[in-house]
């Protein structure tokens, strides 16, 4: 069991969501996803964000990260360039039957989220013993 078989992307790029007054760009932060024994972790970096800016919602066998950067303010500023990506983003995951759900956790601290998706006991590997007879 890896990482590709208990957790993979849903979407990779950047959408744009019609509305009828206007358009609401919804940004997909790069994740790194690292697979161990026991554990998949999914570690994304979010400059500016905190724990109460996040959104984590699992529903069947997709996994979804969301939430909102909101845009520096200077005051007596005026934007001269903007390079720093603000507003919605969202990333979802398909996660297989060898996470243990029940288990997810999630930390956020100096804007990197941590997300560990451990690995159910009945699919960890393990060495079967043969015995004579």
């Amino acid at each position: 069991m890896n990482a590709n078989t208990c957790c993979s992307p849903q979407s990779e790029s950047c959408t744009t969501e019609a509305t009828p007054r206007s358009a609401t760009r919804t940004y997909r932060p790069a994740v790194d996803i690292y697979d161990a024994p026991d554990a998949v972790h999914l570690v994304a970096d979010l400059p500016g964000v905190s724990e109460n800016d996040v959104d984590i919602s699992m529903d069947k066998n997709v996994l979804t990260i969301a939430g909102k950067v909101e845009p520096a303010r200077f005051e007596g500023t005026v934007p001269f360039t903007t390079e720093y990506g603000v507003g919605n983003w969202e990333r979802s995951f398909a996660i297989s039957s060898e996470i243990d759900r029940s288990g997810i956790d999630a930390t956020v601290k100096d804007g990197v989220l941590r997300v560990r998706l451990p690995k159910s006991t009945e699919a960890a590997s393990r060495k079967i013993r043969v015995t004579a007879g």
